[in-house]
């Protein structure tokens, strides 16, 4: 029951995942992402354990698929899974376990990789894909937004979706940008309002922690 992207962007360096779900709170459990890393995707009946133990695997240097395969072997329940990964020279891998009986499916493209389950058809990721791809020279939080409003409009999961999560990061050891909707009837609709009133202050808050006394305003 949640369909979601994960991506580098090769212009940038930055990495980001974008998720949505019928349950509450997604962005807690799903997304995860570390600067000059990689980024992971953990989700149907999610152990958040495996993101960033993911993250850690990446951070060693090893590829996705590697990384894929220390995940899987001999974890119990790992049949319950599906995990995606990016890794730091944007190439992709993907899990699914032999328990997920439900639609499910993954599509890759250049540096990205989207996966779903429980979704009303597997043309779910290929449009979030094709979303993503389609222009480049985009910011790359809005290209995952796009992403999702394209797994959406083909058809998204079987249920009413109720959360949504946005998260970036770049150089820092803190997200570039982190957005979560919790739990509303529209959530991407709200991911959508939410970036695009975060995306002109994104900056400020970065040069607010890393360099404050360069920042005007009042103190």
């Amino acid at each position: 029951m949640t369909y979601s992207i994960a991506a580098k962007c090769p212009r940038t360096g930055m990495f980001g995942a974008a998720v949505t779900t019928s349950s509450i709170a997604v962005g807690s459990r799903c997304a995860y992402a570390r600067a000059g890393v990689g980024a992971v995707l953990t989700q149907h009946r999610t152990d958040p354990r495996l993101g960033p133990r993911g993250l850690d695997f990446l951070e060693q240097g090893l590829p996705a698929q590697a990384v894929i395969d220390r995940l899987t072997a001999g974890v119990t329940a790992i049949g319950w899974r599906q995990l995606a990964v990016v890794d730091r020279e944007g190439n992709t891998a993907t899990f699914h376990g032999d328990r997920i009986t439900s639609v499910h499916s993954a599509h890759s493209g250049a540096g990205c990789i989207a996966a779903g389950n429980i979704i009303r058809s597997t043309e779910v990721t290929r449009a979030m894909v094709a979303a993503f791809e389609a222009d480049p020279q985009l910011q790359l939080a809005e290209r995952l937004v796009r992403a999702m409003e394209a797994g959406y409009a083909a058809g998204g999961e079987l249920r009413q979706i109720k959360s949504a999560a946005l998260l970036v990061v770049e150089r820092e050891s803190f997200p570039l940008v982190d957005l979560r909707v919790d739990y509303d009837p529209q959530p991407l609709v709200q991911l959508r309002w939410l970036w695009e009133i975060y995306e002109p202050q994104m900056r400020l808050y970065v040069e607010r922690a890393v360099n404050p006394d360069a920042v005007p305003g009042p103190a």
